[in-house]
């Protein structure tokens, strides 16, 4: 299944990753690897995880204070958010996806 990042969720992850390394070297290689073991996931599961709203799901991350959402389109995984689980709730609801 291809995977693409809304704009917004990527720059989240970059963010969130840039954090980590600046609080522990390695630490933000760890989240990358969790993210990316959660979208391995969500690909070979896509109904694995809650539904979040009517078009989304929201996977929980095991070592990260972070939620992965997605949405599943034409065979394609389009990850909207990548989502501190602090953060106001559905903050993201409004980001729109281009397929492309």
């Amino acid at each position: 299944m291809k995977v693409y990042f809304a704009e917004p969720a990527s720059i989240e992850f970059d963010d969130a990753f840039e954090y980590y390394e600046l609080q522990l070297p390695g630490l933000g290689k760890k989240f990358f690897s969790e993210v990316f073991e959660t979208i391995e996931l969500i690909s070979q599961f896509p109904q694995l995880w809650s539904q979040n709203s009517e078009h989304t799901r929201k996977a929980v991350l095991r070592k990260f204070p972070y939620n992965l959402i997605y949405s599943i389109l034409n065979d394609k995984l389009y990850i909207i958010a990548v989502a501190h689980q602090n953060r106001a709730p559905e903050y993201w609801i409004n980001r729109m996806l281009k397929d492309e």
